[in-house]
């Protein structure tokens, strides 16, 4: 958004036409530290890791730290025991090697208990470094001594000059405006309450100011007059009512759990924070998992939620696609809520996602229509609908309804004669006879695509649907999808119990609306997310390729899916080849986990093998024993032989994703954008 913020706000509405925008709501305010949160601690850290004051994990710490109490205590007690009279015996040895060398007796007093002095710390470093890492004196120091010298200590050494002053430097989360010479906008930020969410969207501003210092007086202006609202979104929101999750906004980061510590997640994640950001986020995420296993409440809202935030702060825009019924959030928590089948809706649906090509527009459309069972009538329909879109588009300058969509393809004679009325009034039927001689030629066939298409629009065609995809400007005012290139939020509502129908036509021509504009932007500064709570019905081959475009367009889905089964089979592999994170949730089915499993692949495991065998060694008294033995007990005395090899295994095999994972877990693998990929992760979603 930059410094766009410091325009009016009937210039930030008028920006995007035919996008309706909601009345301003009251900004929230919350206590919030600012400066521990702006100054907390953010090392690198993989992918997936939630980084404000995340701590790296020493591998042999790590290692250590299983070892139980007692048996470290007891280990470090009898090495240091044994390391004493080693000590002690070390040096009575070393000296009785000088005597008789002649060294000791012949030098002088100085030189003697230099080579004393000598001895003792040489014997005292071996015996430290041999006994000390068998008996992990280290870890004992670390693990106990530490924390006891820490609550002794009550007393520190009072810090100089500069260290205060570095520290407040610090501390001070504006300092970057006072060093660029916009210390009159930092001061009023000093009195003001700035949340997280204002901190981002001011200091995106200061960024863009940066970039050409004639844009700093409108930077200052602006701050000054407006304080912590300055460069407020266009709704004037600054927070989102019943905010849940844990954030870093800096980052674009929302926590959702933690990564178990077990042998199968690496060391760099185990106990970390488990978190998602547009860096994952952009190659695309899949989730699986039945109902009631927390695919919407524990990864889809909390998805949603963030890329909310991230829109107020003016880094994000937001498309979150469910029923009605789904909880997605809070009307509250969008600008635009669209609910076709609701009276009560305030914005409609523009079907054609105002696309500049009327070619292009239908040819969406008609994939949305048909269902998977028709998908091989695909080219015939799309062409069917392109010879009326075309037509109709150029005759009255807009694209048709719902309803004269629906009697153009029917062949009704009234709606023929407009278009061609109107074809003839802007000098256009040159262009278009042919079309609409072969559309007459198709018509009352028994393979006529254009019968399909009527048939299917009929679904949309409802009462209850009235005035939800109007395009002459007499219903609701349509939402389009070409403004990803704004911070918007925007919720859609399908009608799956009243309409299941047409809510799955809507959510497939959504998807493909929102694939096909995040990948055309111009501008891309904004990073696009569609979340869809079930996606059963809104992937199609076309939708499946183009997910792979929008790595490099700043943008990405999350899907939700309760089966592979809903899907047809042969979009089930591409569509694990075309997203980069993949998760599953407990009670997915094996034949779901197999592809899972496939796509994880294999890795190496050190595997030990422990062979028993009767014992026949020795001699006649050693045998004798055993056959006595055997007599009195019935047991067969045995040789143990140990074997270690690293074999080849599944990270996690069908059986274990889909009886194995306990509640509210779930298997995580992530890829980011620049390629960097995470072994699948088992997390811990509930906290």
């Amino acid at each position: 958004m930059g410094l766009d913020g410091a325009r009016s706000h009937d210039e930030r509405t008028t920006a995007t036409p035919r996008t309706p925008m909601p009345n301003p709501r009251p900004p929230a305010r919350v206590p919030f530290d600012l400066a521990a949160w702006a100054s907390a601690p953010r090392p690198e850290a993989d992918p997936g890791v939630f980084r404000q004051e995340h701590r790296q994990l020493d591998p042999d710490r790590a290692e250590a730290a299983k070892v139980p109490t007692w048996p470290l205590l007891l280990r470090a007690g009898l090495n240091a025991v044994v390391g004493w009279l080693a000590y002690v015996y070390g040096v009575e040895v070393a000296k009785y090697g000088t005597t008789l060398i002649g060294v000791l007796p012949t030098r002088s007093a100085f030189v003697a208990i230099s080579v004393v002095l000598t001895l003792n710390v040489l014997v005292a470093g071996i015996v430290i470094k041999v006994f000390g890492r068998m008996g992990r004196w280290p870890e004992v120091w670390r693990r106990y001594a530490l924390p006891l010298l820490s609550r002794t200590v009550t007393e520190e050494a009072p810090a100089t000059e500069e260290e205060q002053s570095e520290a407040a430097r610090q501390r001070d989360p504006w300092s970057v405006l006072r060093q660029g010479g916009a210390a009159v906008a930092a001061g009023r930020l000093d009195g003001e309450a700035v949340g997280d969410v204002d901190y981002v969207r001011i200091r995106r501003a200061w960024e863009s100011a940066q970039a050409d210092p004639a844009f700093l007086p409108a930077f200052v202006e602006q701050v000054s007059l407006r304080g912590a609202a300055a460069f407020a979104h266009p709704s004037e929101a600054r927070e989102l009512p019943g905010r849940a999750e844990r954030h870093d906004l800096l980052l674009g980061q929302v926590r959702l759990g933690t990564a178990q510590d077990v042998p199968k997640n690496p060391l760099s994640h185990r106990s970390a924070g488990f978190a998602l950001d547009p860096v994952v986020l952009g190659t695309s995420l899949l989730a699986v998992g039945p109902a009631g296993t927390g695919k919407t409440a524990r990864l889809a809202r909390p998805v949603a939620e963030a890329l909310c935030l991230q829109a107020l702060a003016g880094t994000a825009c937001a498309v979150v696609i469910g029923a009605a019924d789904a909880d997605l959030g809070p009307d509250a928590w969008y600008d635009v809520v669209i609910a076709p089948g609701d009276p009560a809706s305030r914005y409609g649906l523009d079907l054609y996602g105002a696309a500049q090509d009327p070619d292009e527009a239908a040819a969406r459309l008609a994939e949305a229509l048909l269902p998977d069972e028709l998908t091989a009538r695909a080219e015939t329909a799309r062409t069917a609908l392109q010879q009326m879109v075309g037509p109709f588009h150029a005759a009255f300058g807009r694209y048709p309804g719902v309803r004269e969509l629906r009697a153009l393809l029917a062949g009704e004679p009234e709606s023929l004669e407009a278009l061609v009325k109107g074809l003839r009034a802007a000098e256009r039927l040159g262009s278009f006879e042919r079309d609409l001689a072969h559309r007459e030629h198709q018509r009352g066939r028994a393979d006529d695509p254009g019968a399909l298409l009527a048939d299917r629009l009929a679904l949309l065609d409802r009462p209850a649907f009235e005035g939800a995809f109007t395009t002459d400007g007499t219903g609701r005012p349509p939402f389009a999808m070409r403004v990803l290139d704004h911070p918007l939020r925007v919720r859609v509502k399908l009608p799956e119990r009243s309409h299941p129908e047409a809510a799955r036509m809507l959510s497939r021509l959504l998807v493909g609306q929102f694939v096909q504009a995040a990948g055309s932007r111009g501008d891309r500064s904004l990073f696009a997310g569609l979340v869809v709570d079930d996606a059963s019905a809104a992937l199609d081959a076309g939708i499946v390729r183009g997910l792979q475009r929008l790595r490099g367009a700043n943008a990405g889905v999350l899907l939700l899916l309760r089966t592979l089964v809903d899907l047809p089979e042969a979009l089930r592999a591409p569509l694990f080849g075309a997203v980069g994170c993949r998760a599953a949730f407990p009670g997915i089915a094996p034949w779901d986990g197999r592809l899972f499993s496939e796509a994880w692949g294999t890795h190496l495991v050190r595997e030990t093998a422990v062979t028993l065998a009767p014992d026949t060694s020795g001699g006649i008294v050693r045998r004798a024993g055993r056959l006595g033995r055997k007599a009195l007990s019935g047991t067969t005395a045995q040789t143990e032989s140990v074997t270690t090899r690293e074999v080849e295994r599944l990270r996690w095999s069908p059986s274990d994703l889909a009886h194995a994972l306990p509640a509210g877990h779930a298997v995580v693998s992530l890829t980011a954008v620049s390629g960097e990929q995470v072994p699948p992760l088992l997390v811990d979603l509930r906290g």
